[in-house]
């Protein structure tokens, strides 16, 4: 039977800035126009305040870095469109960096080196994560301005010793069944019952930077961690230029501001990813998916919130699914915490998930939702879907081709224009997009480009998956480490 193919190709949507003017990539955006917000006029913030916790070494290096950062940083890489210059903070993002001494917490080296010291590498992770601990709840409980954002500068030593652990309770029939299912895992997998414990000494493999992350929220004060891999210039770190623009505006949406937001079309949407994060832990050996929700205003505003856990069990594999109660309180939970960021409710929810939406979560997620007049279910599957181009790249980002008038596939990635190349490691790798609820597919193609720009922890034009689903992982890590309770909600606690 013969195939039938139509191959389009989506214009990459144009993101908007704080000036006169719309643009494809967010560093032409930022030089030429400035952060978003600055449509706010008063209401952007007029300096980024910065903390710092670490030991005195590592606190010099992030001040030198930082200064570097309020000046012109060449690029040294060939592609100078992929590549500009950095220009400085002050002159990208119209705002200046504020560091002042009153807000460095140093830790004393010692106490740093005793921690490295003690037995297991469950004690070394707690202490030197109560270390950072402790000067966070100084930071937030400074009688003078509190810094914005707090930059916690690891050592080589404290990496080396703390980044990854495994909680010495599991045994070896454990280690063997989680590392079983983490090789099912793929970036994309998302992750009810009876509550489950979820404690952070119930975690089974724990990581440093989302636990210090978790500790943050505690103070309320966004953090970002810096290295000798941001600090300090070698051959195995990115060029310098790349750094800066990575790292500044990561700080800037941590310190409240907006870099970009989606260009304006139509009417106002909420985007929304439910993912299931995959939760090891030691408390009756159980293997735990912890819904989450990761969700995105037209307008730029980000939040995650935190749904069931479910037991894992053989039978279920990768096919999680929620009830139709728990779709239903999901939906209203998001509902919620959309109108109380932005004071009203969306007229449009478009839901991603990278499995299948079955019945009870069609129904429960559409009754919670019934007074959204538009509501589309967009499943985002992996495929083995390929397409080659004749010449030297790949297919263009925005292709779309539809087989047989029913399926179809998406390249998220793929040979830019702008750029004059493919700016990717790997064979680009389409997207199957099934919808539910969706009467133009170009439309609901051309969200997905451009929720691929939403990104606020690069300056790179595309990070290739759609920010609805990108962080399924590190939210759902976070959350775990803060505890049983709700965390907070903003996504600048997140990234």
């Amino acid at each position: 039977m013969a195939s039938s193919f139509n191959i389009i190709n989506i214009p990459d949507p144009l993101l908007e800035f704080g000036g006169v003017g719309e643009f494809h990539d967010p560093k032409e955006g930022l030089k030429h126009g400035g952060p978003f917000d600055l449509r706010f006029g008063t209401a952007r913030k007029s300096a980024v305040n910065i903390g710092f916790i670490g030991d005195e070494n590592m606190i010099e290096k992030a001040i030198l870095w930082l200064n570097r950062c309020q000046g012109i940083i060449p690029s040294e890489m060939k592609n100078q469109a992929q590549y500009p210059y950095f220009l400085g903070f002050e002159k990208i993002f119209r705002t200046t960096l504020n560091m002042n001494s009153i807000w460095n917490k140093s830790i004393d080296e010692k106490r740093i080196s005793d921690a490295l010291l003690l037995k297991s590498d469950s004690e070394v992770f707690n202490a030197v994560l109560d270390l950072f601990s402790e000067q966070m709840e100084e930071l937030s409980k400074s009688d003078s301005f509190k810094p914005d954002v707090i930059f916690c500068c690891l050592s080589k030593d404290i990496i080396d010793s703390c980044w990854s652990i495994t909680n010495e309770k599991v045994t070896k029939e454990d280690k063997k069944k989680v590392k079983k299912m983490t090789n099912q895992l793929s970036l994309f997998d998302t992750e009810s019952a009876e509550p489950l414990e979820e404690q952070p000494e119930d975690i089974l493999n724990r990581d440093f930077r989302r636990a210090l992350k978790a500790r943050a929220m505690k103070y309320g004060i966004p953090i970002q961690i810096g290295t000798d891999n941001l600090f300090v210039d070698s051959k195995k770190n990115q060029d310098a230029s790349i750094r800066a623009w990575n790292s500044s505006i990561a700080l800037y949406y941590k310190a409240g501001g907006i870099p970009w937001r989606l260009r304006r079309e139509g009417i106002e949407t909420c985007y929304v990813g439910i993912s299931f994060h995959h939760l090891y832990t030691t408390h009756n050996k159980h293997i735990v998916k912890s819904c989450i929700a990761q969700a995105f205003s037209s307008d730029g505003e980000g939040f995650a919130i935190r749904g069931v856990n479910i037991p894992w069990t053989e039978e279920q594999d990768k096919n999680v699914h929620l009830t139709e109660e728990q779709a239903f309180q999901l939906g209203t939970r998001i509902l919620d915490e959309y109108s109380y960021r932005t004071g009203s409710t969306p007229l449009r929810i478009v839901l991603h998930k990278s499995t299948a939406f079955d019945e009870a979560e069609k129904k429960g997620l559409h009754s919670s939702l019934n007074n959204v007049p538009l509501v589309e279910l967009v499943n985002l599957a992996q495929t083995d879907f390929r397409v080659v181009r004749f010449g030297e790249y790949p297919p263009k980002r925005g292709t779309l081709c539809t087989v047989n008038d029913e399926a179809h596939y998406l390249f998220t990635s793929g040979y830019m224009d702008d750029l004059k190349t493919y700016p990717g490691p790997h064979i680009p790798v389409p997207f199957k997009i099934c919808a539910d609820g969706v009467e133009d597919i170009s439309k609901t193609s051309s969200d997905i480009l451009a929720l691929s720009r939403m990104n606020w922890n690069t300056a790179s034009i595309t990070s290739g998956h759609p920010v609805t689903l990108l962080f399924s992982r590190k939210v759902g890590g976070i959350m775990a480490e803060f505890g049983e309770e709700n965390p907070p909600s903003s996504f600048r606690f997140y990234l």
